[in-house]
Parts: C-alpha cells; sequence; structure tokens
C-alpha cells in the first residue's frame, strides 16, 4: 500500500481568473491533505475552457497519484468537468438513473423546480465511484486511473468541505497507508529575513525531514517547521529538537508560535512590566487602537485619532515637510506630555491609495524609552493593505524594543 502520497489541486472556473472570487477552496484542500500526510506539489487554476481543462488534468494524471478538482459540476453548459475528466481518462459518459432520482429529491426538497438541464449532473465517467451529496445537488466522483486517482469535488465550499471530511478522507485513509505531515510555525519580530536565514544556517534550512522555511510579513519572519511521521506524535517527536535548535540561536527574537498573534503577545509583555502605551493616528480612524483594546484596553493610556496630517500639525503646534519627520517629533512630544514608555505613530494621507515610496504617503513611528524606528511606504490611507502593513510592523518593532530594554 502506498504511503508517499503525492498530489496536485485544480480550482476550475473563469471566475477565479478574474479575480472575482478567492480561491479558498484550493487552500482549505490543501492543508487538509498534509494533515493526512499527503504532499501536494501543485496547484493549477484553470478557466471555463474544455481542452484547457482536459490539458491541465491529464499533466497532474502524468506526475501525481492524487488528483482533486474542485468546481465545474454544475448543471450550465460551462460546467465542464465531467467531460474534461472523462477525457482525461480516455472514458465515456455514463448516464446514472439512480443520481438523477438522488437529485430530483434534493429539488423536492428544497422546495424548487427542477431544470431540465440538471440531467447533465447524472453523466459521470465510465466507471468513476459516485460520491453522494448530501448537502447539494451536484454528485462528485472518484476516477481510479492507471495507479492514479482523480477526486472531483463541487466549488461550493460548504460542499466541497462536507464530502472532503465524510467521504474523501476516508476513501483515501481505505486507499493509502496515510501518515502526518505536522507543521509548527515560530513566529519572529524585529530580525530581518536575510539575517534570520543566515543565523539559522544552511544545515537546517536544507533538511529535508523535518524541512524549515521563512515568510517575510511587514515587520516580522515566520519559521515554519514541517514534518512528516506516521503518527502526530512522531511529528512532535521530530519538531522537537529542531525548535530547540531554533529557539537557542534566534530566542531573543521569537515572540511566539503557531497561533499567537502579535497583538497578544505585546500586551502580555507590556502587563508584564507594568507599560502603558500612547497611540496617534491620522486618516486610519484608529485602527491600532481597536486592535490593542480588544487584546487589553488597560494597557492604553491616551489613544488620538485624527482625519488629516495637518490637524496633528496644528495639535502639536509643528510644522514638517514630510510624514517621516512629522511621524519622528509626534512620538516624542506624545511620551513627553503622557510619560508613556511606548508610543507609536501612524500618519497616512487620506487621499492617497498607492504611490511611489518616495512620496512618503504614509510613515509610522515607534518610540520605546528613548530607542526610536521609523519608517515610511508610498501608499496612503485608501489603500486596502495600509493597516495591516502598519499594524503588523509597528507591534513589531514594539514589542522587539521592550523586550530588549525591560528584559535586559
Amino acid at each position: 500500500m502506498k504511503s508517499n502520497v503525492n498530489s496536485e489541486l485544480i480550482s476550475i472556473g473563469t471566475e477565479i481568473l478574474l479575480g472575482e472570487i478567492t480561491d479558498t477552496n484550493s487552500v482549505y484542500l490543501a492543508k487538509t491533505l498534509r494533515d493526512y500526510g499527503i504532499n501536494v506539489f501543485y496547484m493549477t487554476s484553470v478557466g471555463d475552457n474544455h481542452q484547457r481543462i482536459v490539458q491541465v488534468i491529464q499533466q497532474a494524471m502524468a506526475r501525481s497519484d492524487l488528483v482533486v478538482t474542485c468546481g465545474g459540476l454544475g448543471p450550465t453548459v460551462d460546467d465542464m468537468t465531467r467531460q474534461a475528466v472523462a477525457e482525461a481518462a480516455g472514458r465515456e459518459l455514463v448516464f446514472h438513473e439512480t443520481l438523477l432520482r438522488q437529485i430530483e429529491e434534493r429539488f423536492r426538497t428544497f422546495k424548487m423546480r427542477m431544470s431540465e438541464n440538471n440531467r447533465r449532473q447524472a453523466y459521470l465517467p465510465d466507471g468513476a465511484i459516485v460520491i453522494e451529496n448530501s448537502v447539494g445537488t451536484a454528485p462528485s466522483f472518484i476516477v481510479e486511473h492507471e495507479g492514479g486517482i482523480v477526486i472531483s469535488l463541487p466549488g461550493v465550499p460548504r460542499e466541497m468541505k462536507f464530502l472532503m471530511q465524510e467521504q474523501v478522507i476516508p476513501y483515501l485513509r481505505q486507499r493509502f497507508n496515510l501518515g502526518v505531515i505536522k507543521a509548527r510555525v515560530l513566529h519572529t519580530a524585529g530580525i530581518g529575513e536575510s539575517v534570520l536565514d543566515e543565523l539559522i544556517g544552511t544545515a537546517l534550512l536544507e533538511g529535508h525531514n523535518p524541512t524549515l522555511g521563512l515568510a517575510a510579513h511587514n515587520g516580522q519572519v515566520d519559521v515554519r517547521v514541517t514534518a512528516k511521521a506516521d503518527t502526530e506524535a512522531d511529528a512532535d517527536a521530530l519538531i522537537a529538537p529542531i525548535e530547540e535548535i531554533l529557539r537557542t540561536k534566534a530566542g531573543q527574537w521569537i515572540y511566539g508560535a503557531d497561533k499567537d498573534t502579535l497583538e497578544e503577545v505585546f500586551a502580555a509583555l507590556v502587563r508584564q512590566f507594568n507599560l502603558k502605551v500612547a497611540l496617534i493616528d491620522t486618516g486610519l480612524g484608529g485602527a491600532l487602537e481597536s486592535v490593542l483594546r480588544k487584546a487589553d484596553d488597560t494597557i492604553l493610556i491616551s489613544a488620538e485619532t485624527y482625519d488629516h496630517p495637518a490637524m496633528l500639525q496644528a495639535r502639536l503646534q509643528v510644522s514638517f515637510s514630510t510624514m517621516r519627520e512629522l511621524a519622528s517629533a509626534a512620538v516624542v512630544a506624545i511620551q513627553n506630555q503622557t510619560g508613556a514608555a511606548i508610543v507609536i505613530a501612524m500618519i497616512s494621507d487620506p487621499e492617497i491609495d498607492e504611490s511611489p515610496d518616495s512620496a512618503e504617503s504614509t510613515a509610522v513611528s515607534v518610540r520605546v524609552g528613548d530607542q526610536q524606528r521609523t519608517r515610511v511606504y508610498g501608499f496612503g490611507a485608501k489603500s486596502d493593505h495600509v493597516r495591516t502593513w502598519l499594524k503588523t510592523w509597528s507591534l513589531a518593532q514594539a514589542w522587539s524594543m521592550a523586550k530588549e530594554i525591560y528584559s535586559a
């Protein structure tokens, strides 16, 4: 029985390629397969074009043990997955009277009239294993072909997730000798990706089981340790010594692991040393204030929000030519006025979306004690990601500086 299973995912639908919807299905499927020890090596998105879907499936079947398609199982003419899988496997479509009766019953349950085109959903590739869909109208199926497997699931997330857990995973457990793939993610702040990479060293980063990977996120870097084993306990045993080495090498920058959030860890550090925090922002509507109040309302002694940088200048009775200068001056002034140990200023132009970084449409400055760090960005307050970027960078810097100063 095969135990090292390589798979790939194919999401089908022109709406994905047009950016009209986000392909969350592939993310869910990848995580689910990973948790059951199945390698996911490729993800492909393809539009509603019969020949291109056939080509993508054939390519996937040639290089992977397991192919999971998602979408294209509806009743309309642009739902082509059934025909494409059949052609890729060299089979005909076969009508299933039983499936049609089940679809009809589903419509009766919904108290809806079934259209004639729903008959298309009762056609499956010859020899396919039927996956009955008890939460929707689109039957799914499994095709076993020349040692490989193609599993086709509906694109509706609720239906896909239900069928994956209730029917696909039990099938895969029976079909393969599945183990587990487990990941442990260590979150770091205050250290750059290239420096962390050098600190960890190639011996660890080029290991095979567990494997290590770095991912940078606006002021913080994640270290993912992934192990494959027969059981979760065995995977934990593989990860533990690697995590110990990482904490020895980079422990001063590691603020948490897995589901730990930066705002919660920051709030805990502030509570530990009985520190107080002051915030100020322009154009962002108190974005960081709401995050910290949710984590711990007691750590804030001041939070000021202004619609425009000019209002902050008037408040401070200063005039500066750049956002960087204004943010840098603001944290000093607010610290002097409030006595806060930590001051964060996020200054953004409310009229700007995206522009070059040289335009300095946004600046963020963090002051902890007498240490200060400032950064500028080209995007302004209209940007979709400005709040996330500034929150992450500012809290990462504040946590790093506070830990260094008060833990010494």
